[in-house]
Parts: C-alpha cells; sequence; structure tokens
C-alpha cells in the first residue's frame, strides 16, 4: 500500500512539474489541436489547383474540347504554351503537367488510328505526378469517347464496372489525415514526455534527491509513466470528441471506449521507450536528435503512411516488434471500420506483450545508470 502512494505523490509531481513547463503544455494543447486541423485540411491529398500547360500542335476542334474540359478546383486554369517553353516551364516549377497534342490528332483519331498524347510530369511534386496522370488520361478519354458519338457508332462495354467504397464513400482525405495524425502524436507526446521528465530530474539535479528518499527504482518509473501517460490520454480523448468529431466533422465508426483502451496499453509500451531515451541522452538536444532516429522510422514503417504489404518483407517482420504496427492496425480497423474486440483481439495482446518487455528494459537500463553514477 505505502508503494501505491509513493508513485501516486510521485505521479502527481511529475503533473504540477509540467503544468509549469510551458513549452510542453503548449506543445501538448498544439499536437491534439491545431496541428491536427492543419495537417487534415492543409495537407489535402487529392488534386487540387494543379498547374498545367497545354502545346497544342492540332488546334482542332477536338484538341479545343479537351482543353476546357480541364478546370478548377482540380487543375488551375489551362496555360497555351509552344513546344519550345515546355522544358523552361517544367525547369522553373511553373508547371506540374504539360499535355502536348501532336498535329493532326483529330484526323487520326477519327480514322481510328489511336494516336499518341505526350504527357510531361514534373514528379518532384509526387503527390499530384501520380493522381494527376490518371486525372489527365480519363478526362481525355472522356472527351474523345463523346466527340466519337457523332462520327462512329459507340461500342457497348463487354465489363461495366461500379465501384462501390465503403468507409469513406467521397474519399475525403480529411477523414484518414485527421485520425493518422492524432495516432501519430499520442506516440510522439508520449515518448517526448517521459523523457523530458527524466532529463528534467537530470538537469534540475532532483534525481538524486530521489534516490535517498526510501523510493525504489520501478517506483520511479511508475510514477513517471502513469502520470504522462494520463495526460496523452485524456488530451488524445479530448481532440478525438472534439477536433475529429466535431470540428473536422469526421464520423468515427467504431468503439471509443474500445480505442481508448487500446491506447493505454500502447501509452505503457512507448513511455517506457521515452524513459528508455531518457536514460540514453543525457540533455534535451540529444533526446531530440534519438527522437529523430527512433520515432521516425516507428511512425514511417508501422503501416499509417505506406501499407505493410508494400514494404521489404525483412522491414515487415522487424517492425512486429514496433508497438506502433499494432496500434496503427488496431486504431484503423476500430475508428474507420468499426471493428470491434473480436477483430483486434490480438493487436492487443501483442501491444500489451511489447509494452511489458519495453518497460522490463527501460527498468533494467535506468537502474544500471543508476548504480553506474553511484
Amino acid at each position: 500500500m505505502q508503494r501505491l502512494q509513493n508513485i501516486y505523490r510521485l505521479g502527481i509531481k511529475e503533473l504540477r512539474s509540467l503544468l509549469h513547463d510551458r513549452i510542453l503544455f503548449i506543445l501538448i494543447i498544439w499536437a491534439f489541436s491545431g496541428a491536427i486541423y492543419v495537417v487534415s485540411t492543409a495537407a489535402s491529398q487529392e488534386l487540387h489547383n494543379a498547374p498545367i500547360a497545354f502545346a497544342d500542335e492540332d488546334q482542332s476542334v477536338l484538341s479545343s474540347r479537351i482543353i476546357n474540359a480541364f478546370y478548377g478546383p482540380y487543375f488551375k486554369q489551362p496555360v497555351m504554351i509552344s513546344n519550345a517553353e515546355i522544358d523552361q516551364g517544367l525547369d522553373a516549377g511553373i508547371y506540374t503537367f504539360v499535355v502536348n497534342i501532336p498535329p493532326d490528332f483529330e484526323r487520326d483519331v477519327v480514322a481510328g488510328r489511336r494516336p499518341d498524347i505526350q504527357v510531361n510530369i514534373d514528379a518532384t511534386r509526387m503527390s499530384q505526378a501520380f493522381i494527376g496522370a490518371s486525372y489527365i488520361q480519363n478526362i481525355t478519354n472522356s472527351e474523345i469517347a463523346t466527340f466519337l458519338k457523332g462520327s462512329r457508332p459507340e461500342s457497348e462495354p463487354l465489363i461495366s464496372l461500379v465501384p462501390h467504397v465503403k468507409f469513406n464513400p467521397n474519399l475525403e482525405s480529411t477523414w484518414f489525415a485527421s485520425i493518422m495524425e492524432l495516432i501519430n502524436n499520442i506516440t510522439v507526446l508520449s515518448i517526448i514526455l517521459t523523457g523530458a521528465a527524466l532529463i528534467r530530474e537530470r538537469e534540475h539535479g532532483t534525481l538524486e534527491h530521489l534516490m535517498v528518499m526510501p523510493l525504489n527504482v520501478p517506483e520511479i518509473i511508475l510514477a513517471k509513466v502513469w502520470s504522462m501517460g494520463l495526460v496523452v490520454l485524456i488530451a488524445s480523448w479530448l481532440s478525438l470528441q472534439l477536433m475529429v468529431k466535431i470540428v473536422l466533422q469526421v464520423p468515427v465508426q467504431g468503439s471509443v471506449s474500445l480505442f481508448m483502451c487500446g491506447t493505454l496499453l500502447h501509452l505503457l509500451a512507448t513511455t517506457s521507450i521515452g524513459v528508455f531515451m531518457g536514460t540514453v541522452a543525457r540533455n534535451m538536444p540529444q533526446l531530440g536528435l534519438l527522437m529523430i532516429l527512433i520515432v521516425l522510422p516507428l511512425q514511417m514503417l508501422s503501416g499509417g503512411v505506406t501499407p505493410k504489404e508494400s514494404m521489404p518483407e525483412f522491414v515487415q517482420l522487424i517492425m512486429q516488434i514496433a508497438p506502433t504496427t499494432h496500434f496503427v492496425s488496431m486504431a484503423q480497423a476500430i475508428l474507420y471500420r468499426g471493428a470491434g474486440f473480436n477483430v483486434v483481439w490480438l493487436s492487443f495482446i501483442a501491444v500489451f506483450v511489447i509494452a511489458l518487455v519495453f518497460f522490463a528494459m527501460s527498468l533494467a537500463l535506468f537502474r544500471r545508470s543508476l548504480a553506474s553514477a553511484e
């Protein structure tokens, strides 16, 4: 009972220290409010106002129809240029797409010769490059098909494709980006706060004070884990209820309570990682460098940015020991697809086991660090 009281009181001390740390306090508020809003609304995954130019060598009715079919919000007003201006415009970054319509294009289309249209793409703008190429193809094919209705009989397609989009029927990137940003911020903030709490003890000289008190190492670690985890847990719940569901109007399909239970297990793992990194780092700049080396790969390879199936097999195997992999899979299943515990229970077990392993590792490293300091 005395140990539980020690853990509780040490945790309250951590919460008071965090409350007086204005920078970290502002960081928490911004990460779970403004950052989610900005990432969800500003970083759109759809094609939006892409600059496009046409080099029309045909000057026919069909080429004019194709050019006039490109308008907002997907593309900016098309700019007419000559062939000599294509490379210059792409090199200067003025245009993302330049479409070159060859001479006699309309005549060859009517004659059924299937002429080529050259599409030059600035692939340094990767998100627009991949999406825009398919947009250009679909718009061009649609205009050609409409034009040919008056010149030759239209053949019925052998297969009619009728896609049905589940969970996000309008393909709104905000629905995906907001929840993924929330998931990423849960991981980042829990590691930063726990690591910063440990470094703050070392920089202020209070760690030595704790060691001469009737406390043991697990009590010190557990106090930092529960206090910082509680802050992130409450902030993530408020962000999901207020920012995601009300401000951004993202429909959450599954149980919020189930998601928060999974978040609680994940926080046990990430706060343990924060203790581990705070023990290795001697100051905040070193902790920041470790964040770049460790947290960024955890986020990039967890399956939130790129599907796990698209990664090399050895990367998939390595990432199975990362808590973020299972947490992202669990969170997406619950919040996007409305999955219940009977679907995500394996992810729960995996996160719990990984959390115990990371906690044991951080505990051993922290105890060894204190023993070497003595």
